[in-house]
């Protein structure tokens, strides 16, 4: 029986290689990818994701191999990303604790909320592609945290690439209140990786400078003591699995981030790269 995917896009630019990358890996073993954007627009890759040129400033070296920046441009040019599932259609907005009727709107939008848990379940796996657009549309959107909640609750697999992964640690139960990474093992962007300035968006007209927070402080306290966060900084490939997470660090991580997803599915993996 076909495995389906749901993956999640920022409408703000995500990293082309984040995306091809799993998702030829996802397409060899048969399974179906879904997209969904925080508003139902169509997602297109950043630009240097797609430039065999572009330097990154803190590697000191190119990131992007000529094949990969075409087979970018032949995914953002086709109509594979068209017309995605809208999330803010899918799953309820939750109300200021400051509106008049508070109680019965909170209680409304639970119950939109166990129905739009039971509209994904056709869904066997999430995976939230990385890149800067994230920081805008996916981080702190609580729909977004709902989305993956509702993967967690069942058990199934929660797949993240790079920037994407921060979505995984403020992703909280409305009640407990704690990350649902607390006391796992994960990897993502470490200071090392960060980048002094041009945090670029699509569809804005300035230039943030340096990302807005460091991901690896955010990551850290969000696992905790009994977690880790692994950096794995002078290594090429940094995935970790601590089910049900696949986190992978960045760019370079992709295809791997992949391939432990599909053997999650597959085998039953639990725990990798710690």
């Amino acid at each position: 029986m076909q495995k389906n995917i749901l993956a999640v896009l920022s409408e703000y630019g995500y990293w082309g290689e984040e995306l091809v990358g799993p998702l030829e890996i996802l397409d060899e073993a048969g399974y179906k990818t879904v997209f969904v954007t925080p508003k139902g627009k169509r997602a297109h890759a950043l630009p240097p994701s797609m430039d065999a040129k572009y330097v990154d400033p803190p590697l000191g070296r190119t990131v992007v191999s000529e094949k990969m920046a075409r087979k970018v441009k032949a995914l953002d040019a086709s109509k594979r990303l068209n017309d995605p599932l809208n999330l803010s259609k899918l799953f309820p907005e939750r109300p200021y604790m400051s509106s008049r009727n508070y109680l019965r709107d909170f209680e409304e939008y639970n119950e939109k909320l166990e129905a739009a848990e039971k509209g994904i379940a056709r869904y066997d796996a999430l995976l939230l592609v990385g890149g800067s657009g994230p920081l805008i549309d996916m981080v702190n959107n609580q729909r977004v945290h709902d989305l993956i909640l509702a993967f967690y609750k069942t058990g199934k697999s929660i797949a993240a690439e790079c920037y994407g992964v921060a979505c995984l640690a403020f992703a909280r139960d409305y009640r407990i209140r704690k990350s649902i990474i607390r006391g796992k093992h994960v990897t993502g962007h470490p200071l090392e990786y960060d980048y002094k300035d041009g945090t670029g968006f699509l569809g804005v007209d300035f230039n943030m400078g340096p990302p807005p927070y460091p991901l690896e402080f955010i990551l850290r306290d969000a696992v905790g003591a009994e977690g880790e966060f692994h950096g794995n900084v002078g290594r090429t490939v940094s995935a970790l699995v601590d089910y049900p997470f696949i986190t992978g660090r960045s760019t370079g991580d992709s295809y791997k981030t992949g391939e432990l997803l599909v053997e999650v599915l597959k085998k039953g993996l639990k725990r990798y790269g710690w």
